[in-house]
């Protein structure tokens, strides 16, 4: 216990509460169980509501030290040619692409083709969409910190583009 102590006093007070957000909001999304290609999805894997072919395993979730805000941590996997579709989160998403390619696509900047071994930063409440581009399904993990009580993912219809 001791070394974790230790090793999370290194952390930045705004990293560790954009990883509880980002558990959070995932628990908090409405979730249905299914099947993912040939494997089954279990109860901490579940089929998204916000893309019904995506799957989102909670890792961790719990309550920041930010008044207000939880820290939900998600691994999500993506099938190929598959988007995620437009939507927002009430909070910070800080991400890291696990495995594919992921072509990301974020309100306001270029579209980015990231790799493994990428990270991603997308600020609260800006529209986004992610769509891996293959051979293989593309994983990632998101930390997301944000406001409690609030799903973690609202779709969006419409999006501009600059």
């Amino acid at each position: 216990m001791r070394m974790r102590s230790r090793s999370l006093s290194f952390i930045s007070l705004p990293a560790l509460a954009l990883a509880a957000t980002l558990s959070v909001g995932a628990a908090s999304a409405q979730t249905t169980q299914g099947a993912v290609g040939d494997r089954t999805a279990t109860s901490s894997e579940r089929r998204d509501d916000l893309a019904g072919r995506l799957v989102r395993r909670i890792v961790q979730r719990a309550p920041s030290s930010i008044p207000g805000r939880e820290i939900v941590q998600v691994e999500t996997e993506i099938p190929v040619g598959v988007e995620s579709g437009w939507h927002v989160h009430p909070g910070e998403e800080v991400g890291f692409i696990v495995a594919g390619n992921v072509e990301m696509q974020v309100q306001g900047r270029p579209t980015a083709i990231l790799h493994a071994g990428d990270g991603f930063l997308i600020p609260p409440r800006t529209p986004h969409n992610a769509r891996d581009l293959g051979p293989e399904t593309g994983r990632m993990l998101s930390t997301y910190i944000v406001e409690q009580g609030e799903p973690l993912a609202t779709f969006v219809h419409q999006h501009v583009e600059k």
